[in-house]
Protein backbone atom coordinates (compact mmCIF):
# COMPACT_ATOMS: atom_id res chain seq x y z
CA UNK A 1 0.00 0.00 0.00
CA UNK A 2 1.42 3.37 -0.47
CA UNK A 3 2.51 5.42 2.42
CA UNK A 4 0.25 8.59 1.12
CA UNK A 5 -2.97 6.24 1.39
CA UNK A 6 -4.62 4.98 5.08
CA UNK A 7 -7.54 2.68 5.51
CA UNK A 8 -9.74 3.32 8.43
CA UNK A 9 -9.06 -0.32 9.49
CA UNK A 10 -5.50 0.60 10.10
CA UNK A 11 -4.88 3.62 11.91
CA UNK A 12 -1.09 3.70 11.00
CA UNK A 13 -1.02 7.22 10.57
CA UNK A 14 -1.01 10.15 13.49
CA UNK A 15 -3.19 12.14 11.54
CA UNK A 16 -5.75 9.17 10.99
CA UNK A 17 -5.86 9.04 14.76
CA UNK A 18 -6.80 12.29 14.73
CA UNK A 19 -9.57 11.50 12.79
CA UNK A 20 -11.00 9.02 14.41
CA UNK A 21 -10.86 11.31 17.83
CA UNK A 22 -12.90 14.18 15.46
CA UNK A 23 -15.15 11.25 14.81
CA UNK A 24 -15.85 9.94 18.20
CA UNK A 25 -16.97 13.77 19.05
CA UNK A 26 -21.24 14.17 20.13
CA UNK A 27 -21.82 16.83 16.89
CA UNK A 28 -20.19 14.25 14.69
CA UNK A 29 -21.98 11.22 15.73
CA UNK A 30 -25.29 12.66 13.99
CA UNK A 31 -25.60 13.43 9.76
CA UNK A 32 -24.68 17.21 9.62
CA UNK A 33 -27.32 17.61 7.07
CA UNK A 34 -30.48 15.59 8.24
CA UNK A 35 -29.42 14.34 11.81
CA UNK A 36 -29.21 10.85 11.18
CA UNK A 37 -27.29 8.93 13.97
CA UNK A 38 -24.03 7.11 13.43
CA UNK A 39 -23.34 8.54 10.05
CA UNK A 40 -20.68 6.22 8.24
CA UNK A 41 -19.64 8.77 5.27
CA UNK A 42 -18.02 12.17 5.28
CA UNK A 43 -17.50 14.95 2.63
CA UNK A 44 -14.01 15.70 3.06
CA UNK A 45 -13.11 18.61 1.37
CA UNK A 46 -16.54 20.39 2.74
CA UNK A 47 -15.17 18.70 6.40
CA UNK A 48 -18.63 17.05 7.81
CA UNK A 49 -19.74 13.69 8.36
CA UNK A 50 -23.00 12.61 6.98
CA UNK A 51 -25.06 9.24 6.91
CA UNK A 52 -25.64 7.06 3.90
CA UNK A 53 -28.61 9.02 1.94
CA UNK A 54 -27.02 12.27 2.38
CA UNK A 55 -23.84 10.81 0.82
CA UNK A 56 -25.67 9.98 -1.93
CA UNK A 57 -27.16 13.45 -2.92
CA UNK A 58 -23.35 15.09 -1.77
CA UNK A 59 -22.08 12.61 -4.53
CA UNK A 60 -24.58 13.80 -7.11
CA UNK A 61 -23.06 17.36 -6.53
CA UNK A 62 -19.71 16.18 -8.09
CA UNK A 63 -16.27 16.01 -5.90
CA UNK A 64 -15.65 19.83 -6.87
CA UNK A 65 -17.90 20.24 -4.26
CA UNK A 66 -18.34 17.37 -2.44
CA UNK A 67 -15.62 14.24 -2.12
CA UNK A 68 -17.40 11.77 -0.58
CA UNK A 69 -15.63 9.27 1.45
CA UNK A 70 -16.74 5.95 3.53
CA UNK A 71 -15.38 5.54 7.23
CA UNK A 72 -14.98 2.36 6.57
CA UNK A 73 -13.84 1.20 3.17
CA UNK A 74 -12.63 3.77 1.25
CA UNK A 75 -8.88 4.90 1.47
CA UNK A 76 -7.84 7.87 2.79
CA UNK A 77 -5.29 10.69 1.37
CA UNK A 78 -3.48 12.53 4.05
CA UNK A 79 -4.61 15.88 2.03
CA UNK A 80 -8.34 14.41 2.85
CA UNK A 81 -7.37 14.00 6.60
CA UNK A 82 -6.00 16.97 6.49
CA UNK A 83 -8.99 18.79 5.29
CA UNK A 84 -11.43 17.38 7.54
CA UNK A 85 -8.99 17.85 10.53
CA UNK A 86 -8.52 21.53 9.51
CA UNK A 87 -12.17 21.97 9.42
CA UNK A 88 -12.78 20.22 13.06
CA UNK A 89 -16.32 18.48 12.24
CA UNK A 90 -20.10 19.32 11.61
CA UNK A 91 -20.41 22.10 14.09
CA UNK A 92 -17.74 24.08 12.76
CA UNK A 93 -19.03 23.78 9.57
CA UNK A 94 -22.20 24.28 10.32
CA UNK A 95 -21.28 27.59 11.94
CA UNK A 96 -20.52 28.42 8.64
CA UNK A 97 -23.12 27.16 6.11
CA UNK A 98 -25.52 27.22 8.69
CA UNK A 99 -25.10 30.45 10.06
CA UNK A 100 -27.92 32.23 8.61
CA UNK A 101 -30.24 29.37 8.43
CA UNK A 102 -33.72 30.42 9.05
CA UNK A 103 -35.63 29.45 12.67
CA UNK A 104 -38.79 28.21 10.06
CA UNK A 105 -36.54 26.42 7.42
CA UNK A 106 -37.12 23.01 6.83
CA UNK A 107 -34.14 21.18 6.98
CA UNK A 108 -34.33 17.51 6.76
CA UNK A 109 -34.57 14.96 9.54
CA UNK A 110 -33.58 11.11 9.31
CA UNK A 111 -36.77 10.36 7.77
CA UNK A 112 -36.96 13.15 5.10
CA UNK A 113 -37.97 12.09 0.98
CA UNK A 114 -34.86 12.16 -1.38
CA UNK A 115 -36.37 15.35 -2.95
CA UNK A 116 -35.99 17.37 0.99
CA UNK A 117 -32.45 16.19 1.25
CA UNK A 118 -31.53 17.08 -2.18
CA UNK A 119 -33.30 20.48 -1.95
CA UNK A 120 -31.79 21.48 1.35
CA UNK A 121 -28.30 20.23 0.58
CA UNK A 122 -28.08 21.90 -2.83
CA UNK A 123 -28.94 25.19 -0.98
CA UNK A 124 -26.64 24.82 1.57
CA UNK A 125 -23.50 23.82 -0.46
CA UNK A 126 -24.05 24.59 -4.04
CA UNK A 127 -26.09 27.65 -4.00
CA UNK A 128 -24.88 28.95 -0.65
CA UNK A 129 -28.21 30.08 0.74
CA UNK A 130 -27.15 30.01 4.23
CA UNK A 131 -24.03 32.09 3.95
CA UNK A 132 -23.88 35.95 3.72
CA UNK A 133 -22.43 37.07 0.29
CA UNK A 134 -18.85 37.93 1.14
CA UNK A 135 -18.95 34.36 2.50
CA UNK A 136 -19.75 32.75 -0.47
CA UNK A 137 -17.35 30.13 -1.26
CA UNK A 138 -16.05 29.60 -5.24
CA UNK A 139 -14.56 26.10 -4.88
CA UNK A 140 -15.54 23.95 -1.94
CA UNK A 141 -11.94 22.26 -1.46
CA UNK A 142 -10.39 26.15 -0.73
CA UNK A 143 -12.97 26.54 1.86
CA UNK A 144 -11.68 25.75 5.12
CA UNK A 145 -8.33 26.50 4.10
CA UNK A 146 -8.91 30.19 3.82
CA UNK A 147 -11.88 30.39 6.36
CA UNK A 148 -11.28 28.91 9.43
CA UNK A 149 -8.51 29.48 11.64
CA UNK A 150 -6.24 26.89 13.70
CA UNK A 151 -7.56 25.54 17.19
CA UNK A 152 -5.75 23.05 19.31
CA UNK A 153 -4.86 21.46 16.53
CA UNK A 154 -2.16 24.15 16.29
CA UNK A 155 -3.05 25.33 12.53
CA UNK A 156 -1.31 28.33 11.29
CA UNK A 157 -3.86 30.84 10.52
CA UNK A 158 -3.62 33.51 7.52
CA UNK A 159 -6.23 36.54 7.06
CA UNK A 160 -6.38 37.66 3.02
CA UNK A 161 -7.97 40.28 4.82
CA UNK A 162 -4.75 42.42 6.59
CA UNK A 163 -1.53 43.30 5.59
CA UNK A 164 -0.78 44.02 9.69
CA UNK A 165 -0.72 40.10 10.89
CA UNK A 166 2.15 39.24 8.66
CA UNK A 167 3.95 42.73 10.01
CA UNK A 168 3.84 41.77 12.94
CA UNK A 169 3.68 38.02 12.83
CA UNK A 170 3.21 37.19 16.33
CA UNK A 171 -0.18 38.33 16.69
CA UNK A 172 -4.02 38.31 14.70
CA UNK A 173 -5.46 41.01 17.09
CA UNK A 174 -6.56 41.40 20.69
CA UNK A 175 -9.38 40.39 22.18
CA UNK A 176 -11.07 42.22 25.08
CA UNK A 177 -13.10 40.34 27.20
CA UNK A 178 -15.93 41.80 29.29
CA UNK A 179 -16.89 39.80 32.49
CA UNK A 180 -20.62 40.94 33.28
CA UNK A 181 -21.92 38.63 36.01
CA UNK A 182 -22.35 35.60 37.50
CA UNK A 183 -25.15 33.91 38.69
CA UNK A 184 -26.30 30.96 40.99
CA UNK A 185 -22.44 29.99 41.78
CA UNK A 186 -21.93 27.79 44.07
CA UNK A 187 -21.31 27.76 48.07
CA UNK A 188 -17.98 27.44 49.25
CA UNK A 189 -17.90 28.89 53.24
CA UNK A 190 -20.48 28.80 55.68
CA UNK A 191 -23.73 29.79 53.21
CA UNK A 192 -21.94 31.87 50.39
CA UNK A 193 -18.66 32.43 48.61
CA UNK A 194 -16.16 35.09 48.31
CA UNK A 195 -15.85 34.78 43.83
CA UNK A 196 -13.53 35.94 41.71
CA UNK A 197 -13.11 34.76 38.10
CA UNK A 198 -9.25 33.78 36.29
CA UNK A 199 -8.74 33.70 32.29
CA UNK A 200 -6.17 31.73 30.56
CA UNK A 201 -4.50 31.87 27.66
CA UNK A 202 -1.59 29.92 26.64
CA UNK A 203 0.79 31.54 28.83
CA UNK A 204 -1.22 35.08 29.10
CA UNK A 205 -3.45 35.22 32.85
CA UNK A 206 -5.97 37.43 34.12
CA UNK A 207 -8.77 37.68 36.64
CA UNK A 208 -11.52 39.69 38.29
CA UNK A 209 -11.74 42.32 41.54
CA UNK A 210 -13.26 39.38 44.35
CA UNK A 211 -16.99 40.14 45.05
CA UNK A 212 -17.26 39.58 48.82
CA UNK A 213 -20.31 37.26 49.97
CA UNK A 214 -21.72 37.15 46.56
CA UNK A 215 -23.18 34.27 44.88
CA UNK A 216 -24.82 36.71 41.83
CA UNK A 217 -21.99 38.59 41.72
CA UNK A 218 -21.78 41.69 38.70
CA UNK A 219 -18.33 42.40 37.68
CA UNK A 220 -18.64 44.36 34.18
CA UNK A 221 -14.91 44.16 34.40
CA UNK A 222 -12.66 43.97 31.09
CA UNK A 223 -10.04 42.07 30.37
CA UNK A 224 -7.25 41.91 27.64
CA UNK A 225 -5.66 39.24 25.60
CA UNK A 226 -3.41 39.35 22.59
CA UNK A 227 -4.49 36.52 20.30
CA UNK A 228 -1.12 34.59 18.72
CA UNK A 229 -1.20 32.98 15.09
CA UNK A 230 -1.10 30.00 17.17
CA UNK A 231 -3.87 29.53 19.89
CA UNK A 232 -6.11 27.12 21.61
CA UNK A 233 -9.33 27.65 23.91
CA UNK A 234 -9.89 30.56 26.19
CA UNK A 235 -9.66 28.79 29.47
CA UNK A 236 -12.58 29.86 32.68
CA UNK A 237 -12.13 29.36 35.93
CA UNK A 238 -13.90 30.69 38.79
CA UNK A 239 -12.28 30.54 42.42
CA UNK A 240 -13.64 31.35 46.11
CA UNK A 241 -11.11 33.60 47.93
CA UNK A 242 -10.35 32.35 51.27
CA UNK A 243 -7.70 34.32 53.67
CA UNK A 244 -6.59 31.53 55.64
CA UNK A 245 -6.57 28.64 53.19
CA UNK A 246 -5.77 27.95 49.49
CA UNK A 247 -8.77 29.64 47.41
CA UNK A 248 -11.33 26.87 46.17
CA UNK A 249 -12.40 26.31 42.37
CA UNK A 250 -16.30 26.90 41.74
CA UNK A 251 -15.97 25.63 38.45
CA UNK A 252 -14.35 26.20 35.11
CA UNK A 253 -15.45 25.83 31.12
CA UNK A 254 -13.58 26.89 27.77
CA UNK A 255 -14.30 29.29 25.44
CA UNK A 256 -13.57 28.48 21.51
CA UNK A 257 -12.56 31.71 19.86
CA UNK A 258 -12.72 30.02 16.52
CA UNK A 259 -16.19 31.44 15.38
CA UNK A 260 -15.04 34.69 16.06
CA UNK A 261 -12.09 34.92 14.85
CA UNK A 262 -12.56 32.93 11.63
CA UNK A 263 -15.06 35.38 11.19
CA UNK A 264 -13.07 38.61 11.86
CA UNK A 265 -10.44 37.05 9.03
CA UNK A 266 -13.79 36.56 6.73
CA UNK A 267 -15.11 40.13 6.85
CA UNK A 268 -12.42 42.03 7.39
CA UNK A 269 -12.72 46.10 8.14
CA UNK A 270 -15.81 46.05 10.51
CA UNK A 271 -16.26 49.52 10.46
CA UNK A 272 -17.18 49.92 6.92
CA UNK A 273 -20.18 46.92 7.78
CA UNK A 274 -23.33 47.49 8.84
CA UNK A 275 -24.77 45.73 12.03
CA UNK A 276 -25.14 42.15 10.89
CA UNK A 277 -24.50 38.64 12.18
CA UNK A 278 -21.56 37.00 10.65
CA UNK A 279 -20.55 33.84 12.49
CA UNK A 280 -22.20 31.37 15.44
CA UNK A 281 -21.12 29.37 17.94
CA UNK A 282 -23.08 26.37 18.08
CA UNK A 283 -24.17 24.65 21.98
CA UNK A 284 -23.58 20.90 21.74
CA UNK A 285 -23.10 18.71 24.78
CA UNK A 286 -19.46 18.92 24.47
CA UNK A 287 -18.52 22.45 25.56
CA UNK A 288 -20.21 24.33 28.13
CA UNK A 289 -22.68 27.18 26.37
CA UNK A 290 -25.99 27.30 27.37
CA UNK A 291 -27.45 28.72 24.10
CA UNK A 292 -25.86 29.02 20.84
CA UNK A 293 -23.35 32.48 20.86
CA UNK A 294 -23.64 34.70 17.98
CA UNK A 295 -20.86 36.95 16.36
CA UNK A 296 -22.26 40.22 15.29
CA UNK A 297 -20.72 43.49 14.14
CA UNK A 298 -22.13 46.36 16.55
CA UNK A 299 -21.17 49.46 15.06
CA UNK A 300 -18.17 48.63 13.38
CA UNK A 301 -17.18 46.35 16.33
CA UNK A 302 -17.32 42.87 16.09
CA UNK A 303 -18.66 41.30 19.35
CA UNK A 304 -19.98 37.91 20.59
CA UNK A 305 -22.06 37.52 23.44
CA UNK A 306 -21.41 34.14 25.31
CA UNK A 307 -23.22 32.59 28.24
CA UNK A 308 -21.62 29.53 30.06
CA UNK A 309 -22.52 26.85 32.22
CA UNK A 310 -19.71 26.25 34.64
CA UNK A 311 -18.44 22.51 34.69
CA UNK A 312 -17.34 20.45 37.02
CA UNK A 313 -19.23 21.93 39.78
CA UNK A 314 -22.66 21.74 41.13
CA UNK A 315 -24.17 25.00 39.70
CA UNK A 316 -22.94 28.50 38.00
CA UNK A 317 -22.95 30.23 34.82
CA UNK A 318 -20.84 33.31 33.74
CA UNK A 319 -22.16 35.69 31.01
CA UNK A 320 -19.13 37.16 29.16
CA UNK A 321 -18.74 39.72 25.99
CA UNK A 322 -15.93 39.57 23.91
CA UNK A 323 -14.80 41.80 21.35
CA UNK A 324 -12.08 42.05 18.91
CA UNK A 325 -9.77 44.80 18.85
CA UNK A 326 -6.96 44.83 16.23
CA UNK A 327 -3.36 45.05 16.54
CA UNK A 328 -3.31 49.07 16.17
CA UNK A 329 -5.89 49.62 18.42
Amino acid sequence: MSNRYYRPDKPVSGKWKKLRDLMIRSDNRICADCCTPDPKWASANIGVFICLKCSEVHRSLGAEISKVLSLTLDEWSETDMDSMIQVGGNSYANSIYEAFLPKDYPKPKPDSSNEERTKFIRSKYVSQDFLTPSLRIVSSKLSFQTLESGKELGCSVTSNSSKKNEETGQFLGNLKVKIVRGSNLAVRDMLTSDPYVVLILGQQKAQTTVKKSNLNPVWNEELKFSIPQRYGALKLQVYDHDVLSADDIMGEAEIDLQPMITATMAFGDSELLANMQIGKWLKTSDNALVKDSIVNIVDGKIKQEVLLKLQNVESGEIELELEWMPLDE
